[in-house]
């Protein structure tokens, strides 16, 4: 490895419903980097949770049969010891067997959806390792996946939000009847049901009877214990902006509005109408959205409030609900790893992927410098001063 440029492991994949769309951001992004500036070494993680490296994962065309890709790929893992940034080769001589030389790790640039891996699990392992990682906190990662937990931050911090309501897969087995009840006195048809910790429009839906209610509830269940829903807004019109940097000093994307024929933007309108090869990025939307210059600025500064409620560093989507008749404009959630790093809404503002990819870089080093000069530990050891006499 040369030893003037940053080394940058890019982690993708994950046991995750997203792996696929992961893969697709990872490829984008590894072909972005600007590879005078970082070493990359691509780190994917298998459905299974297993962790592999090697140039074979540089191809996207590899991915087609991953069977065969693991085979040519490179177990590997790292340290759980603080500090130690190495990411090893797995041996296979059992739990006590020597670490082999590895590659030390500069910067993990996590690009990532879904649950276990965008949903703080990721950034907790990165912060036990002290790795460096571009990307949201564990705190902005846990909250942002959660669409209860976000929906109460996001009002607190004073932006509009829908009308709602959660419950768990408990509620619903000790009395469904009640928490239709329930739903059905605060909200009315239209409704929007989704999985609380879900992306990519995965198990969302839309009821608009009684019994249709019920039947997309099941279908969320399938992929959460959580649910959420929501009041919808119809008309609608849907308007994206993201925001890339830290809290305090944020550079805000130019608006887009994702096209489609549906009420909600599925997971085929997003990576698979215009070729699985462009993830995000593909997705049909006019860029920028035809607003008028004072809902624009609004909806821009909501975007920068709610990257910094929401404790985001790196970039982030903000994805808004607008009712046309009335101009009220909603946050409807923050995409805390979108997909594509939506580099094409930076694009327009003359911000390159590579330049995005510097900055979430530059921002990652950052915070990790300011988390260092925290107080983590006392010197004084107050078990060495004795009269602990324990529980009796």
């Amino acid at each position: 490895m040369e030893s003037n440029k940053i080394n940058v492991a890019v982690l993708f994949g994950g046991r995750s419903v997203e792996h696929e769309v992961s893969i697709l951001s990872a490829q984008q992004a590894i072909a972005a980097l600007d590879k005078n500036k970082y070493q990359v070494i691509p780190v994917y993680i298998s459905k299974e949770g297993k962790w592999y490296s090697g140039d074979v994962l540089l191809d996207v065309k590899a991915f087609r049969d991953i069977p065969a890709l693991l085979k040519q790929a490179v177990p590997v893992y790292f340290s759980h010891d603080y500090g130690d940034q190495m990411l090893y080769q797995r041996q296979s001589g059992g739990l006590f067997s020597k670490k082999q030389a590895g590659t030390r790790i500069d910067v993990a640039l996590p690009v990532v959806h879904g649950t276990s891996v965008e949903d703080g699990c990721l950034q907790g392992f990165l912060e036990t390792c002290g790795i460096p990682y571009a990307c949201p906190s564990v705190l902005g990662s846990a909250v942002g996946m959660d669409k209860i937990m976000m929906k109460a931050v996001l009002r607190e911090a004073g932006l509009p939000v829908v009308e709602y309501q959660a419950f768990t897969a408990g509620d619903w087995a000790e009395d469904a009847e009640a928490v239709l009840s329930a739903i059905q006195s605060k909200l009315h048809f239209p409704m929007i049901v989704k999985p609380a910790n879900l992306g990519s429009s995965i198990g969302i839906s839309r009821a608009d009877d009684p019994e249709a209610l019920r039947e997309k509830i099941e279908l969320a269940l399938s992929f959460s214990l959580r649910i959420l829903v929501e009041q919808a807004v119809d008309p609608l019109r849907e308007i994206n902006c993201a925001a890339l940097g830290l809290p305090g000093d944020v550079e805000v994307s130019v608006c887009e509005e994702p096209l489609n024929g549906k009420e909600i933007l599925s997971f085929e309108d997003k990576y698979l109408s215009s070729g699985s090869s462009k993830g995000m990025s593909g997705a049909k939307r006019r860029i920028p959205a035809e607003l008028d210059a004072e809902t624009t600025e609004l909806i821009r500064s909501y975007t920068a409030k709610a990257f910094s409620a929401m404790d985001c560093r790196g970039v982030c989507r903000v994805d808004f609900l607008l009712d046309p008749k009335s101009n009220q404009v909603y946050v409807n959630e923050l995409n805390t790893i979108p997909g594509s790093l939506s580099f094409y809404l930076f694009e327009p503002s003359g911000v390159g992927f590579d330049q995005l990819l510097d900055t979430m870089i530059r921002a990652a080093l950052r915070a990790k410098r300011d988390a260092d000069r925290l107080t983590r530990v006392y010197d004084s050891n107050i078990l060495a001063q004795g009269g602990f006499k324990g529980k009796k």
